[in-house]
């Protein structure tokens, strides 16, 4: 029965729109725990590129998933779902609600929809993978890409590198692609009982709050963080060394742009990627659509929530309980 299934929320939203400060107001009024759902915050040497929870703001309730990981290693969402679940378990043990907050769309779907389950991809594949991508680039692999496997091709930009190559190790790997693994299912949803916040800011709004971050990282060691990023000689590929900013300071760091330029592309860039991040919230439920709560509007920090808007909130998070 669903009404037996413990209750977890979804805090979701763009980059830069106050999730992570409405997660943590949420789990200090109801002694929740927050949990990582960012791609790029699992990463321990991302801290202020990803604007991670800083060490005050994890002293004021439990957090769990973030800085888990070194860069060296690239974070799976099969990876992240059993981790999540695992922190999911240990908050509901200790009487936690859990508070999933973040970013990524798949991360959520993992939980809610379930997971593929592909088979391990044979190194030989994914050294194919790497090397096509590093010899001629996102947009070429994803021509061979959809000669081979047109479906899941059809899905992908050919922009999007580590997706690309992931659908390709697969298609070489197991002789099927992608799209025809993810027809078939796999895990299916988390046994947990999900409702969902979904923070929609205009864009305007969002737009200021981008280069106002952007702008903080850069006051406090945006530029050190990628320093010491690019002294562990990793590979491009890897995606905490493509997370938003670093490929833009890298490029300073090499004396190939000014901080000034590597500001502007960093804010387009992310910009951009915030569009395709509502777009992608407002195409795919997070949860049954009548236990999702939606605000329109940004919301930087506890200052700026209004008594009457935090009230709503809490009420919805009250009858998840």
């Amino acid at each position: 029965m669903i009404g037996d299934q413990p209750p977890a929320l979804l805090v979701a939203g763009p980059t830069a729109s106050g999730k992570s400060a409405l997660a943590l107001a949420i789990a200090e009024r109801t002694g929740g725990m927050v949990i990582n759902a960012d791609s790029m915050q699992v990463y321990r040497e991302l801290r202020v590129l990803t604007a991670r929870p800083t060490a005050a703001e994890e002293a004021r309730a439990p957090h769990g998933l973030y800085g888990v990981r070194p860069a060296s290693e690239a974070a799976s969402v099969a990876w992240w779902r059993a981790e999540a679940l695992a922190a999911m378990q240990a908050a509901q043990a200790s009487g936690r609600l859990p508070i999933l907050c973040g970013g990524t769309g798949l991360y959520f779907a993992a939980l809610t929809q379930g997971l593929a389950e592909i088979p391990p991809i044979p190194a030989p594949a994914r050294e194919e993978a790497r090397r096509l991508l590093a010899d001629q680039g996102p947009a070429a692999l994803h021509e061979i890409l959809a000669a081979g496997d047109p479906a899941t091709a059809a899905r992908l930009r050919p922009t999007d590198s580590q997706r690309i190559a992931r659908a390709y190790e697969v298609w070489r790997g197991t002789g099927r692609g992608l799209a025809d693994w993810q027809a078939r299912g796999g895990t299916g949803a988390a046994p947990w009982r999900f409702a969902a916040i979904l923070i929609d800011p205009p864009r305007d709004a969002l737009r200021a709050a981008i280069a106002d971050r952007w702008g903080a990282m850069l006051a406090t060691g945006a530029l050190d963080e990628v320093r010491a990023l690019a002294a562990q000689r990793l590979d491009p590929a890897l995606p905490a060394m493509r997370a938003h900013g670093a490929p833009e300071l890298l490029a300073v760091l090499a004396g190939q742009m000014p901080v000034q330029e590597a500001s502007r592309r960093a804010i387009l860039n992310t910009g951009q990627y915030t569009k395709r991040q509502a777009t992608w919230f407002r195409h795919h439920a997070l949860a049954d659509p009548s236990r999702t709560h939606t605000i329109h509007a940004r919301i930087a920090g506890p200052a700026q929530l209004s008594e009457r808007n935090l009230a709503d909130v809490m009420s919805f998070v009250d009858r998840l309980r």
